[in-house]
């Protein structure tokens, strides 16, 4: 065969082994995003909840300094996640800037009372919870009135749930779709070399050794896309987390790298089974079989 025939199908071979990285990289790419969102469901529903501030509202004799005590107080109570004094200067503020600078000006004295804002620990965060919890607030002496956002939270708890299914049967569907993508990638890459296997059974090849060079070559293969899929999701990350700096709360490293395992298994996996199967139908296949 010239020297130039044989680099010619070199360089086939390598851009079709290129192109099918590239192509399982990218649908692992979706699986690890998919894998993402599993593991980060609840964190990301745990930082919602314990985003909802509850205002409670002091009496009119109550000082800032006596604010700041009740508050810590209030920062060791089981179901407080965090608690934050307001003086009545700082209360103003935030009053003018929602109505208006001229708003206080018809008052001889700040209406605005001291108070405390509280968050609370994620699992408190259901309607029934608040409530026992607001009649926990209300008792302490000091305290005026509770103002809970009961609508909201009752909101944000159905709303959670519809969005875990939706994203539960995405999810399910998106996996298929891959582990589909995946195989067919595969498969083809493997039925192309159909005549090099029918060559090796026709010289007394055992199954075993024919389809361990294949079974090897498609867990490199596997490797090598995971590691692309994996670094293209490192970088969507770091994207997300400039525009977003929420999200580096949100997602943790650990559970990062658990997804990072989660690609790599899944990409070997799939196209070493693949491989497998495939190899396995094509030595069984007689040389008629081979041309359709």
């Amino acid at each position: 065969m010239p020297r130039q025939e044989k680099k010619l199908i070199r360089k086939r071979i390598i851009n079709a082994y290129l192109s099918s990285v590239i192509s399982i990289s990218l649908v692992l790419l979706l699986t690890g995003i998919a894998a993402l969102i599993i593991v980060n469901a609840g964190t990301v529903s745990k930082y919602l909840k314990e985003n909802m501030q509850i205002s409670v509202l002091l009496a009119d004799e109550v000082t800032d300094a006596q604010a700041e005590e009740f508050a810590a107080t209030l920062a060791g109570q089981p179901y407080v996640h965090s608690a934050r004094a307001i003086s009545r200067e700082e209360g103003a503020r935030e009053l003018k800037a929602m109505l208006g600078e001229d708003f206080l000006d018809v008052f001889e004295t700040s209406p605005v009372p001291v108070s405390v804002d509280v968050t609370l620990n994620a699992e408190y965060v259901q309607k029934d919870s608040l409530a026992l919890v607001t009649k926990a607030l209300e008792a302490f002496p000091s305290v005026e009135e509770v103002e809970t956002q009961a609508s909201l939270v009752e909101a944000l708890t159905t709303n959670l749930a519809r969005i875990s299914l939706v994203l539960g049967v995405f999810i399910l569907l998106l996996l298929f779709i891959s582990f589909v993508l995946i195989n067919n990638t595969v498969r083809v890459n493997v039925y192309a070399r159909r005549f090099t296997i029918h060559t090796m059974k026709q010289v007394g090849a055992t199954r075993g050794f024919i389809r361990a060079p294949f079974v090897r070559a498609a867990a490199l293969q596997g490797l090598a896309a995971s590691v692309l899929a994996i670094g293209m999701l490192w970088a969507l990350l770091e994207a997300l987390r400039r525009s977003f700096p929420e999200l580096a709360s949100i997602v943790d490293l650990r559970q990062l790298l658990a997804v990072c395992g989660i690609i790599v298994v899944f990409g070997v996996f799939l196209c070493v089974i693949s491989t497998f199967f495939v190899v396995n139908k094509l030595v069984a296949a007689s040389k008629d079989d081979l041309y359709y």
